[in-house]
């Protein structure tokens, strides 16, 4: 094994490693369930409206249609999943 090879075959096993802590830490900075429901209540009183379940399924599938990870998209399902 040349140098070249050598030091591919290294950086590969580093990504490797790396890919599992990077998703770790990228689940722990989505907010707790009761933080993103704070989030979406403050957000609906804000605009004058009514709180009530049909609010809150509007916020939450709003915020999932633009999400951009299926972390968050899984987050969002189950904060749906709850209310209905």
């Amino acid at each position: 094994m040349n140098l070249q090879e050598h030091i591919c075959s290294r950086t590969v096993t580093f990504l490797t490693r790396l890919t599992p802590i990077a998703h770790y830490f990228n689940k722990a900075s989505l907010p707790s369930q009761q933080e993103t429901l704070g989030q979406i209540v403050m957000d609906i009183l804000n605009e004058g409206r009514n709180l009530n379940r049909k609010s809150l399924c509007t916020k939450l599938l709003g915020r999932l249609e633009v999400a951009s990870e299926p972390e968050e998209e899984n987050h969002y399902q189950t904060l749906i999943g709850l209310l209905v």
